[in-house]
Parts: C-alpha cells; sequence; structure tokens
C-alpha cells in the first residue's frame, strides 16, 4: 500500500461491494447515479453496437462515460477490464475485437461476475472471460494486454498508485490504457478523504 493513502482499504473495499451488488441484483432500484441502456445512450455509445446487446446486459451498466470516445479497438487486440461489473464494457469491447482478440473482465463483486458470466454465455461471447480479482492485483500475466479499460471505478480504490502499477504491469510494451473516470480539480480536506462514506455517496 502506498504512504499517502488516507483510508483503510478494506473497509472502502467493502462499501463498494455492497453498493455494486445492489446494482447487479436491482438495476432498477434506487441508486445515486444512473444505469442501464438510458446511461449508455446517454454517453454517446454507439447506437447499433448498444441496441445488439440484451437488456440483461446493459441494465447494471453504472459506468461515468465512454472509454471507447478515445479510440475504437482493433481487430484481434486483448482486452483487461478493470472492474468490469456485469460485463457492458467488456462487452462492447468485444464486439470491437472481433473473434480473433480477447477480453479479460476482472471483479471483485460475486453478483457483478455472477452476472457477467451468464450474460457472456448468453450472447455467445466465447473469447470474454471474466476473473475475481482486484484493481491493485490484477489476475493477469506480465504483458499480456494490448489495451487496459476501465469506467468508473479508479476513483472508487484507495491506492491508486497500485492501480497503475498495475496497469502498466499487464501491458504489453507499447500497449495503451483508455480509462473514462471522476476527476476533482481541486484539494479535497483531509477529513473528507479520510471518510469512507463520501467515498461512495
Amino acid at each position: 500500500m502506498s504512504d499517502d493513502v488516507m483510508v483503510d482499504s478494506d473497509a472502502l473495499r467493502q462499501q463498494v461491494r455492497e453498493k455494486y451488488a445492489e446494482v447487479a441484483t436491482d438495476p432498477d432500484g434506487r441508486h445515486h447515479f444512473h444505469t442501464g441502456r438510458f446511461l449508455a445512450t446517454r454517453l454517446s455509445y454507439d447506437e447499433a453496437a448498444l441496441d445488439a446487446l440484451s437488456d440483461e446486459a446493459v441494465e447494471s451498466f453504472a459506468g461515468v462515460a465512454n472509454p471507447f470516445s478515445m479510440q475504437t479497438l482493433s481487430p484481434g487486440e486483448r482486452v483487461v477490464d478493470i472492474g468490469s461489473g456485469a460485463g457492458f464494457d467488456s462487452f462492447m469491447a468485444a464486439a470491437q475485437i472481433g473473434p480473433k482478440g480477447v477480453v479479460v473482465g476482472v471483479d471483485m463483486t460475486k453478483e457483478m461476475l455472477d452476472k457477467s458470466r451468464s450474460n457472456a454465455k448468453l450472447l455467445g461471447y466465447n473469447n470474454v472471460e471474466f476473473r475475481e480479482g482486484l484493481a491493485e492485483g490484477l489476475p493477469v500475466e506480465d504483458g499480456w494486454a494490448d489495451v487496459v479499460i476501465s469506467n468508473g471505478v479508479i476513483n472508487l480504490c484507495a491506492d491508486k498508485r497500485q492501480i497503475f502499477s498495475e496497469i502498466f504491469r499487464v501491458l504489453r510494451p507499447g500497449g495503451r490504457v483508455q480509462f473514462a473516470d471522476i476527476a476533482n480539480g481541486k484539494p479535497v480536506p483531509d477529513e473528507a478523504v479520510r471518510n469512507i462514506d463520501l467515498w461512495c455517496a
């Protein structure tokens, strides 16, 4: 853990797990953020690719932006999706890389993993795999990925230095990162940073 981590990582992870377990099991429930097809449309995801996905594959999407707006993935690329949730961005990636590419989604929430694996089977994506793990310790071999994607996840983790260390570990030389997240341009008071409730609020 980095010296500048100011919050209990385990306690924060538990709160994040609880929040996103709710999104997996009750996507239409009361959350403090938008979810599903409405959100994906609002974030300007490719309309045809979005229409090709079932409601089950889209309903628990809770990202903050569109990581594919930076660059479309290329056929045959190998992709790691950090915090893959119910699989939405992994499936969008799979549509871009085609059958010769591979997507590995990594998530720590059982309910999300159950849903993403079920969705992959229903959609017939044999080249998409979901692994249980943490952003700070990715279950992916060194130098495997052409691209690492993530959407609204890094901001929910306490040790960001460790996450970026892991990203660069799993990327091949010349690989790239395409992530969407929330950033704050103003200093945050220490007492606010130490308040776990505010991380998920």
